[in-house]
């Protein structure tokens, strides 16, 4: 079964020349939804992890589940002012912007080791600063993990110069 062929493209969104990759249409699709997280379970499954830590949105339908099938805790990163206990952020370029990041204070424990989950990684801005939050708590990265990958925009290459293995299903050329 092939993940990407229950991904959709949508060109030109959210603005004029990129192609956005929609993990909708695998979400939708029962055999495909299982495939996605079994791989990523299967993956991680032997890997000592204590949290398993995703970003807001795509990213939670994502990380909850691998994080209860791995034993781990779920950390949700959220976009600024959504989180209601004291949180730390970080501020981070996106494709076609600038956004913020945050994350509960709490949230992880000085060596716990976390797996950091996305729906996809572009240009790595938005896993790089989730990575900086979680090692600004004391974590350590064990990985980060995404359904998509997009390796002309550089964001694995970026990761792993920083010291963050990256693990992705499946990538599309282009924007």
């Amino acid at each position: 079964m092939s993940i990407a062929s229950r991904i959709r493209t949508i060109p030109h969104y959210p603005r004029e020349g990129i192609m956005f990759r929609d993990i909708t249409t695998l979400l939708q699709d029962a055999e495909g939804f299982g495939v996605m997280i079994g791989s990523l379970v299967e993956r991680y499954r032997d890997q000592p992890i204590d949290k398993v830590a995703a970003v807001e949105a795509r990213g939670f339908i994502l990380g909850a589940p691998l994080a209860w099938a791995l034993g781990a805790g779920f950390v949700p990163i959220r976009k600024r002012g959504k989180l209601p206990a004291g949180v730390i952020g970080r501020d981070y370029a996106l494709e076609y912007g600038m956004d913020r990041l945050e994350i509960h204070t709490d949230a992880i424990s000085p060596g716990e080791r976390v797996l950091l989950v996305d729906d996809l990684i572009a240009t790595g801005g938005t896993a790089e600063a989730a990575a900086g939050l979680v090692r600004d708590l004391g974590g350590h990265i064990v990985a980060c993990a995404a359904a998509i990958n997009l390796p002309d925009l550089g964001g694995t290459q970026r990761l792993e110069a920083h010291g963050i293995p990256t693990f992705w299903l499946t990538e599309f050329s282009g924007h």
